[in-house]
């Protein structure tokens, strides 16, 4: 199961930035290529590489907590509060996988401890390059740039993407 680029964006993604307070339009590009990269937008939820749409490995998450949110217990209280109550305790690594509005705000929460500036939003290898620091330290830009063009990038009229979702009714 997927999760249509348009929809991650609108309902997952923006509000969560929103709640954050750290909104901007290329953060929401960048983190939907990021999912787009790491997950195929949610067909791959549980990999080798990590959990959720984001793909964020166990130790990263850990590490998140343990270096950067712990040191703002305000920003802490405010991630925290997009985790299911008691799953967060139990098994925290799952609410990566089941919790989209947790998984993006921990994505987003280590693009903001890594300092690194996100450039324009036209600038594609240079999200690229700031995708492979964080999330895929193997990762080849050209499956980025892939991953933008067909998830982020506005169709060109009589273009579609190969990401296709189906509706039932």
């Amino acid at each position: 199961m997927g999760i249509a680029a348009s929809e991650l964006r609108r309902y997952v993604i923006r509000p969560t930035l929103i709640y954050l307070g750290r909104h901007q339009p290329c953060a929401e590009s960048f983190l939907l290529a990021v999912a787009a990269s790491q997950s195929a937008l949610g067909f791959e939820l549980d990999s080798q590489r990590g959990h959720g749409l984001y793909g964020i490995s166990d130790t990263l998450h850990y590490k998140l907590w343990d270096g950067y949110l712990a040191k703002d217990p305000d920003l802490a209280s405010l991630v925290r509060g997009l985790a299911s109550q008691h799953a967060f305790l139990t098994g925290p690594d799952l609410e990566l996988t089941v919790n989209l509005r947790y998984a993006t705000a921990i994505a987003w929460m280590m693009v903001e401890a890594s300092r690194f500036a996100l450039p324009a939003e036209e600038d594609v290898m240079g999200m690229a390059r700031i995708w492979r620091r964080i999330f895929q330290p193997h990762g080849r830009l050209q499956d980025f740039e892939t991953a933008w063009q067909t998830s982020v990038r506005p169709p060109v009229s009589g273009r579609t993407s190969h990401f296709v979702t189906h509706r039932f009714r």
